[in-house]
């Protein structure tokens, strides 16, 4: 059942819709909710309806929810995150776009690897500061000649060349980096009438999810495909913006206002997650917050238990503290690992966490761990894949010369980089040039070019023959798994083996699934790779996360750990006058809870000058009332754990042994 402001947002159709919805309130509900509700009651063809999300995971469950609803899976509905939409009408329009059809999407370490070829003596961590700053233009719709026009400052004067030359460098590779998948449809559809309006009518219908994270340049994608009818959805929560450092627009809220006059606001203010005690400490913070829309959330669960605040020595007590109470309350509850979450600010907290939980054979998962697609070999077998689809790929063409080695050393990769620039020409289009025999030695040449042929053979098939089928042997022939099994370990060896495996039987059944040839599986793979990390929801282990990546989950129990002035709210954000999105990132770990809440901190902490006394964070002060003060922990003597580890063996001899 949908509450009245519920049913509200799922049947108002008279124009652009605005939903605030607080935490815990159901989102995600009215989003499937309104998606059926346009197929089965307003009329609305499924290829119609496009939703828009901000993960491959919040999509996947999306279209199960409709799915559950709907009794099937609506053909031609479109649920996306908003790269993966952009990348469709790139693959439909890279003709007008600019680009061939077999386009690469680089990822992060390609748009490096580039960005230290327009360097040249640049360190890493400069090139990575430049990579951010592009990044940063792209999604604020700044093209290079507007970046030139804004630099002020040496530094900023350089990255617009920068800028300049690594856009000069991706248009002749036929690439596109992630950013572009949003800023060039943005580009397309502002001067294409004709492409426009094809998008309006093949989309009448918007939903976007999360619309409080959108950037600059997605929000005018949104704009420009809904046009003048407005016919969307946004769904968001103003208290939960909390990702502005990656170009996240809070404004975007106040544009919608301003374009869409007509704009019609609806508030989720019914709380189904945390009970009466946790929502009135996380309405008391956020109230210190201004408002752009005033929202109160109301508990649908009265009483529960008060949020505890815990001080603790230091990180050491602070961590073993919290793996002592998750063992007692787990085993007292017998529940799981899994409903125990440890949310903390900064990445660099988990290590003495992880140390604490190991040492009680506690099981436990790091959210933001390396993705299935950073693995070595996966990101091995795509240079492959992407090579295959685009000859022009610099950077995988490099990858997969190099692995493994074919008797071409890094010099001659360097000096057939040097003549494919100064010729215009990417490396694999260079090599069959008969200048290049004056630049790259006759041996490593002639391996480069039957490396060439070797690409060309497999491209032929990949253009009539089943993804799966080429990619397997593709693969088998590249020579990745007995270069494994000579230079690694035989575990890890078997374990890339496996990875490619599964890599492969993925592609085949994508291929068949879609009707999709090689192509069109490996651009997708690209963006998949950029947004979604390895995930396993079926793990029974204590969730260790920072506050960011905690956003749109729920544990039964959680601890916030650290919550010290200069570290939540952090230091660096205090000085630079952000302190709004600190309290809200404090917001969303109170919000996590169902069932109990615990905040600890430390009363000193080591630092560059040794030991630094520590004070407890101005948000535990403004959670009002609903706070319960415990005394520092003790850290429990050797003979009080003997103690308790003979307490439990006497309560598990007297367990009834059960039968099978």
């Amino acid at each position: 059942m949908l509450n009245a402001s519920q049913r509200e947002a799922v049947r108002y159709l008279n124009g652009p819709c605005l939903v605030l919805a607080g935490a815990g309130s159901g989102k995600t509900r009215v989003i499937a909710h309104k998606i059926a509700f346009l197929i089965r009651e307003a009329d609305f063809a499924p290829a119609a309806i496009a939703a828009i999300t901000f993960t491959n995971k919040a999509a996947r469950e999306m279209a199960e929810r409709v799915a559950g609803l709907l009794g099937r899976n609506p053909s031609g509905l479109v649920v996306a995150t908003f790269h993966a939409l952009g990348l469709q009408i790139l693959r439909t329009e890279h003709e007008r776009a600019g680009l061939k059809a077999g386009f690469s999407v680089l990822d992060d370490g390609d748009r490096e690897r580039l960005l230290a070829e327009v360097v040249r003596d640049g360190e890493r961590e400069r090139v990575r500061q430049l990579r951010a700053q592009i990044s940063a233009w792209k999604n604020r719709g700044v093209g290079v000649e507007a970046a030139e026009v804004e630099a002020e400052g040496e530094a900023m004067v350089f990255a617009a060349a920068v800028y300049r030359e690594y856009e000069r460098l991706r248009r002749a590779y036929h690439a596109v980096d992630f950013d572009d998948l949003l800023w060039l449809p943005v580009q397309l559809l502002r001067r294409d009438e004709e492409v426009c309006q094809r998008w309006q009518r093949r989309w009448r219908y918007l939903l976007v999810d999360e619309y409080q994270d959108t950037n600059r340049v997605q929000y005018e994608l949104l704009r420009l495909l809904t046009g003048v009818r407005g016919m969307f959805t946004a769904v968001g929560d103003d208290d939960q913006a909390i990702y502005a450092w990656r170009g996240a627009d809070s404004d975007n809220l106040r544009a919608l206002m301003a374009d869409f006059p007509t704009l019609r606001v609806i508030k989720l203010e019914e709380n189904y997650r945390s009970p009466e005690t946790i929502l009135a400490a996380a309405n008391a913070l956020i109230a210190h917050n201004e408002k752009l829309f005033t929202k109160v959330l109301r508990a649908q669960r009265p009483g529960g238990e008060r949020v505890r605040v815990v001080p603790c020595r230091d990180p050491e007590a602070e961590a073993e503290w919290v793996a002592a109470t998750i063992d007692a309350r787990r085993f007292a509850s017998g529940g799981r690992w899994r409903d125990f979450a440890v949310l903390y600010r900064s990445n660099h907290q988990a290590r003495v966490l992880e140390q604490a939980l190991r040492s009680r054979q506690i099981p436990y998962v790091v959210s933001g761990g390396t993705s299935y697609f950073e693995r070595a070999e996966i990101r091995d077998a795509m240079a492959y894949l992407r090579l295959l689809v685009n000859e022009d790929d610099d950077p995988a063409f490099m990858r997969a010369v190099a692995t493994p080695r074919r008797g071409v050393g890094s010099a001659s990769l360097a000096a057939l980089s040097r003549y494919a620039g100064e010729r215009r020409l990417s490396m694999f289009a260079a090599l069959f040039e008969t200048g290049a025999e004056v630049h790259v030695a006759p041996g490593p040449l002639a391996a480069l070019r039957e490396f060439a042929a070797f690409i060309n053979h497999f491209r032929y098939r990949a253009e009539r023959e089943p993804a799966g089928r080429v990619a397997h042997e593709l693969i088998a022939a590249s020579g990745l798994e007995a270069f494994y099994y000579e230079t690694l370990p035989q575990r890890e060896a078997e374990r890339r083996s496996r990875s490619l495996r599964d890599l492969i039987e993925w592609i085949g059944r994508r291929g068949e699934r879609e009707g999709e040839r090689l192509l069109e599986v490996v651009q997708v793979l690209s963006v998949v790779a950029r947004l979604e990390r390895e995930e396993d929801g079926r793990a029974d282990a204590v969730q260790l996360a920072t506050l960011h990546a905690a956003k749109g989950l729920e544990f039964r129990h959680v601890f916030l750990v650290g919550v010290e002035e200069g570290l939540l709210p952090h230091e660096t954000s205090v000085a630079e006058g952000r302190i709004e999105e600190e309290r809200r990132l404090m917001y969303v770990g109170v919000t996590r809870a169902i069932e109990s809440l615990t905040i600890c901190y430390c009363e000193q902490r080591r630092g560059e000058k040794g030991i630094q006394q520590r004070e407890p964070s101005r948000f535990i002060a403004e959670m009002g009332a609903e706070v319960e003060v415990y005394g520092r922990e003790r850290t429990p003597t050797a003979t009080e754990r003997a103690a308790y580890l003979a307490t439990m063996r006497a309560l598990l001899e007297r367990a009834p042994i059960a039968t099978i």
